[in-house]
Parts: C-alpha cells; structure tokens; sequence
C-alpha cells in the first residue's frame, strides 16, 4: 500500500472512520456540480467538519497544521502579504522568524497561491495548515482599518454647539449629511465591529451622550459625545435604517445591511423615546456563516456525541433552552448548518431572521402583517419541508403545531424559555400539551448559557480558595483567572465566550414516564443516573481545564 500522504483524501477519510463509503459516493457525485474539492464538497454538505478535513489534510500531505490563537495577529502583518492576496488565497502571515515568512493558508496544494505570496512579500514562504474560518477571523483581525481621530471628529461637533435640543426637521435633514456626522456615525460602527461587539447603545443622558459596546455578554463604556450633537446623531443612525426622524415620541424598529472588510453585517436598529431623548440600540449581526460550526460551539465530547444523534433523527422536536442572550438561536443554526445538504428541504420561521444560510428557506416573521409564527408554521407544512425550524415556541398554539409536525414526520428545532433541559418538558405540559404527545415527540432538550472565556495571551494560574475548591467537590492545585495586566489582545482579561450546556435524550423510559406525568426531579433524577449530566458540570470541567474563571462560572449559573 502507498504511504498515507500519497492517499487520495477520499480514501483517507473513510480510512480513519471520519466519513462513511455512502457520504463519500454523495460528494463524488456532486464535486463536479460544485465545481470545488472533495474535502470542501463534504463539509459543505456537512458531511465533516472544517476541522476533521484539516487533521486529514496533515495526514495526507505531511503539512503541519498551526493554532493562529497562540500568536500575536496585528497589523504590522499586513505589510508582508497584500488583504487582496490574503482574501484571494484565504492565506494568512502569522510570523517572521529567521527571514522566512510563516503563511497558514486552507488549500496548500494552490502553488499559484503560494507563488503570488512569495512575489508579494518578497520572502522564502513556509506553509502551514489552518481552518477556513481561523483564517478568515485572523484576516479580520489583522487587516482592519485605522481608527479615526476621535478628537478630530469632536472638535468638527462644535458647530452644533448652538443648536436647539429639537431642531426643525429640514435643519436636521442638513446635519445628517454634513461629514462630521457622517464621519461620527461611521467611527462608531466600525470600532464597534473590531472590537467584536454584539450590541451599541447610545444613551441620551441629562447632559452628554454616552456611546457603550457589549462585548463578550458586558457592557463597557466607549465614549460619551456632546449633547449638541445628540438630536444629528440619532437622526443619522434613524436615516441609514430607513426609520421616520419625524416621529421622536414613538419606538421604531429597522435594520440595514453594510459590507466591513468583505463581512456582511446586518444592523438591526431599535429606537425608543427616554426623557433625555431618543435612545438608539444597534444589534451587529455577522452573517457570515463560516461562523456557525458545531464544532465550536464548546460541547464536550459526551454531549456532542449525543447531539450529533439528535440532529440527525428523521423526526421529532428537539427544544434549545435557556434565558434570552444565551446563544440558543446560534447552536440551533450550527445543528441546520451541518444538516443542511441539497437532499433536504429546510425551512425556518423567525423574528427576526438573524443568519442567512444558503440552501434554507428563511422566513421572516411579521405580526402585523398576520404571519404569526402559528399561521406561517401551518404554511410550511403544505410546503414539503422535511426539517423546519421555529425561532420560539411562545404559545399553546405554536407547540400543538408543532407537535403534529413531528407527528407527521418532521424534524422540529425550536427554542424556550427555561432554566434548564428537563423544565422544557414540563413547560409544554402547562401549555397544555398532553403528557402523552410530549413523550411521543420531543427527542432531546439542550440547555445552555455563555461564560467568557479567559484571553490566553494574559490569564495566570493560582493556587485555588477553600472555597473554590469547596465549589469544585475536590482537591484542585491550579486555576485560572485574569492577570489584571495590560495585554494587547484583550481589555479585560476576557476575549469571547464559549457555551456550558446539558443535552438531554429522551430514552424509552423517560417517554414513559413522561407520558405518566412524571415530576421534574424524577426526570432529572433519571437523567443524571443515565449520564446527563447538568449546566453546572460542564461549567466546572471548563472551570477546571482554565476556559474560564470561578468568578465568571458563579456570576452565570448562580
């Protein structure tokens, strides 16, 4: 037999059991229609993870495969490969040592790529081997645009100084256009988008404007701005959602899409009117799908492993739980996302459409319009879908709905307000669901929270409290916690946040027992007897491994 590295990636793969002999036949049937690789055929079909096809990528060409995390990404980088070239190749420089230019590029086999890389920086070029995604985020990272001069900007504001607080609306319509508005407007979206914010609110006080960003779950302060300049600013931001200036006494609600740095962003604008003024809130929603990877999502292996089950039954309701701002929306795009193949018909209702994912037919939501989830549900029904998932299950109503889906058939994927897995059947029970359908259709509950993960650049270990050790129930010599140092790479010790989470899988017994009106701690009694186990134990394994810190565990789940 020929050497690994020589082995076709199809061979490989079926070799080491990451995909079957029937998934494989699917992708080479398709790899012509998509005009693209095989590996890259089989993740979009979701058939392997970015990351198995990388391992296997090392095996079969004997590249090394790199962590972009351990090193220092900024922007000194980019005068070494051009963005066009990086973006073009989905290539990245990481390092300089020795006068050879380190490279994590996806398709190491590209030597056009490789060539264009050593005439652009004019380096010997050594290749290694990253994800699409890790490559795509350190491009963000290093690539991005230099920050305005914020004093610059507010020294221009002082024109507005003798403006009324509610100027005439043909005044205003004048403002929003002049650049210092423009240019205010502008700085404090992209500095929001590079620092990975999820929100911005800009907070009309009694006598400033106060700009903050939420990042990583936290609010943090970024800038307060003249309160002349208040009534010129939120009419711009009102202006580019298409919201009306001329109501200022009323909520509005908008949204509009804008490219950054080749990432498609969508604004969702909220206004609502406080007794200092408007105050504006923007949601940045990524609509990068890249980003929807179940294999980042922070499962460990026994729950991704019971996951991976659940999402691949033919029928059935499979519930995400857990309060608002959990990430309960993502991981069930993740689950469409690796089920999504041409050979299923998937259609969402949601309100509102967060992610945008090819091959899925997404519905929007609209109340006034009478698509409520209930009626639009009822429509997809007729449409054939074989998966259909509904952003949240609010009403008796929308569960009977659903529940007859399942009955029917058909793979439900739906969300619900509880504090844990096994809450989320006995919340359909006081909906009103009989006992005896809820057992006979949902197939598994997942319950989950987001904790901030600790920035790997700056975190120390120490040695552990009587209390904390208390919390753990065992002996522990090191964890982990913010340095409190400066650190480049993050402000606050911090730097993104990873899901703790119980998946729960309704087994015959538990059927059974729902369907006889088992009580809450019987189920989670039996439950944990069969290893399932709670939010709280997956939340002091990442404790222990140094994900995270106690103070961030305790703050989330107690």
């Amino acid at each position: 037999m020929s050497p690994k590295h020589q082995q076709r990636i199809g061979d490989l793969l079926l070799e080491i059991g990451y995909i079957t002999e029937s998934e494989l036949q699917d992708a080479l049937s398709l790899q012509d229609e998509m005009n693209m690789k095989l590996g890259n055929v089989l993740t979009e079909l979701g058939y392997l993870s970015e990351e198995r096809l990388v391992d296997a990528l090392e095996i079969q060409l004997g590249i090394s495969r790199v962590d972009l995390s351990n090193y220092i990404l900024n922007s000194h980088l980019s005068q070494y490969v051009s963005e066009n070239i990086a973006r073009r190749h989905n290539a990245v420089a990481y390092e300089v040592e020795d006068g050879t230019l380190k490279v994590a590029i996806e398709d190491p086999t590209d030597l056009v790529a490789i060539e264009n890389i050593e005439v652009n920086s004019g380096m010997k070029v050594d290749i290694t081997l990253a994800t699409h995604s890790e490559i795509m985020d350190a491009i963000n990272q290093i690539y991005t645009l230099v920050e305005a001069d914020t004093s610059d900007i507010f020294e221009s504001l002082n024109q507005y100084q003798d403006m009324n607080d509610e100027p005439e609306i043909d005044q205003l319509r004048q403002m929003v256009e002049d650049a210092p508005i423009v240019r205010l407007t502008n700085l404090i979206i992209t500095q929001a988008i590079q620092k990975m914010a999820s929100d911005i609110h800009i907070e009309p006080l009694e006598k400033k404007v106060r700009v903050r960003y939420r990042v990583d779950g936290v609010l943090h302060e970024e800038m307060t701005i003249p309160k002349h300049s208040q009534a010129a600013l939120i009419s711009r931001l009102k202006i580019i959602a298409d919201l009306d200036i001329t109501k200022r006494r009323i909520p509005q609600d908008g949204r509009v899409q804008m490219t950054f740095k080749s990432m498609q962003i969508d604004m969702r604008v909220s206004s609502l009117p406080t007794i200092h003024g408007e105050k504006v809130v923007i949601r940045l929603l990524n609509k990068d799908d890249s980003l929807l990877n179940i294999d980042k999502l922070g499962f460990r292996e026994a729950n991704m492993e019971r996951f991976r089950r659940l999402i691949k039954k033919p029928y059935g309701i499979l519930l995400a739980t857990g309060p608002t701002g959990s990430g309960k929306s993502t991981t069930l795009f993740a689950a469409l996302n690796e089920i999504n193949t041409p050979k299923k018909n998937i259609v969402t209702i949601e309100d509102p459409v967060e992610y945008q994912i090819s091959g899925i037919n997404q519905v929007q939501a609209n109340v006034a319009a009478g698509l409520t989830f209930a009626k639009t549900l009822r429509s997809i029904l007729r449409q054939d879908p074989d998966i259909v998932m509904v952003g949240e299950i609010r009403d008796e109503e929308t569960a009977d709905i659903a529940i007859r889906a399942a009955l029917t058939g058909h793979l439900v994927l739906s969300t619900l307000h509880t504090n844990d897995a096994i809450s989320a059947v006995t919340r359909l029970t006081d909906m009103g669901i009989p006992g005896y359908l809820v057992a006979s259709t949902v197939i598994g509950v997942i319950a989950q929270r987001l904790v901030r993960t600790l920035c790997p650049s700056c975190k120390e270990e120490y040695e552990p409290s009587y209390e904390e050790k208390a919390f753990l129930d065992e002996e522990v010599d090191t964890l982990w916690r913010p340095s409190g140092k400066d650190c480049d790479k993050c402000t606050t010790g911090y730097k993104g946040r990873i899901a703790i989470q119980e998946v729960i899988e309704i087994t015959p017994e538990m059927e059974e027992m729902i369907a006889e009106g088992a009580n809450e701690p019987t189920l989670k009694r039996y439950a944990r007897e069969k290893g399932m186990e709670g939010l709280l134990t997956d939340g002091k394994e990442k404790l222990r491994s140094g994900i995270t810190s106690y103070k961030e565990l305790v703050s989330v789940i107690h």
